[in-house]
């Protein structure tokens, strides 16, 4: 075989390798998603699907069993807003001074060291929630619970902080300079031309971060199974435990629950919930990344 013949050969072998691993990844997420779909229809058979949207109860588990999933997605929503008001403004104030303030040099060291947060496992933060953050707010509110909302959902927003910060310093950054020199032409400060010019003109970018961020938040497993109880209740009071749909999951899936039956399936349609959910989160955000793209190229 000629030289030319080998590499036509390996790049006819390479082209097909990375054919094979895309279309591996496609079938295992329709591998998933009929999994879920499935389970999801084998359960709504025996339970309505009103009183899984609308029912306040969630008690599958119990002799008087209730299928309302309200209670999970409340405590859902709860530690991912506390989360998203930990690492909205400390990401957006970071990612502007990043990209603003700070020199070459400087954002060369802080960048690294913010993703040293994304790098921590999530058992890590569960327990760091659980055993230092608690009994620091505890001393602080005497009737915070051992199992709470609150500190499971700080550390949550201290952990997605570098999501937030790094794809709004990328938005900001993408900003076109012309922006700033106008602004500063008209006598704008540094810091107007910061909050009313870039900050602005990066609106749809700084979005998308968010509500990737919102995604991650409401995915998140361990820190929630950890830290935030196992308590399904329908309230907004961070101080009190409760359950978040991932963390059920867990709870069922590591326990005694035989397979296949109704119990056993909560699980498939929890899941299906929170696919939904993240599913449209993400799409979100991606129509915002493109809308940005398309504004600045």
């Amino acid at each position: 075989m000629t030289k030319r013949g080998r590499r036509t050969a390996i790049e006819f072998l390479i082209e097909r390798s990375l054919l094979a691993c895309a279309a591996g990844s496609i079938l295992i997420t329709l591998g998933i998603i009929g999994v879920l779909v499935f389970e999801t229809v084998e359960f709504f058979r025996e339970v309505s699907i009103v009183d899984f949207l609308f029912d306040t109860e969630w008690t599958p588990l119990f002799s008087e069993k209730r299928f309302g999933v309200l209670p999970l997605v409340s405590g859902t929503l709860l530690t991912s807003l506390i989360a998203m008001m930990v690492s909205l403004p400390a990401g957006l104030l970071t990612a502007i001074y990043l990209s603003e303030y700070a020199g070459t040099g400087l954002r060369r060291v802080v960048r690294p060291v913010l993703e040293i947060l994304a790098g921590i496992p999530t058992v890590v933060y569960g327990y760091f929630a659980l055993q230092f953050v608690t009994p620091l707010l505890q001393g602080l509110s005497p009737s915070l619970a051992g199992f709470n909302a609150l500190s499971p959902g700080i550390v949550m927003g201290l952990m997605i902080l570098p999501l937030v910060s790094s794809l709004s310093e990328d938005a900001l950054h993408n900003v076109p300079n012309g922006l700033r020199e106008g602004a500063y032409a008209l006598g704008s400060t540094k810091m107007q031309t910061a909050l009313r010019v870039v900050v602005p003109a990066a609106l749809s970018g700084i979005s998308a971060a968010t509500i990737l961020a919102v995604s991650r938040a409401i995915g998140e497993t361990m820190i929630v199974a950890i830290a935030a109880g196992q308590q399904p209740r329908l309230t907004l009071d961070p101080r009190v435990p409760v359950e978040t749909m991932t963390a059920y999951i867990v709870q069922v899936s590591l326990g005694d629950t035989p397979a296949g039956t109704l119990e056993y399936r909560t699980i498939f349609a929890v899941g299906m919930l929170l696919f939904i959910g993240t599913f449209g989160l993400n799409l979100a955000s991606t129509w915002l990344r493109n809308r940005f793209r398309e504004e600045y190229a």
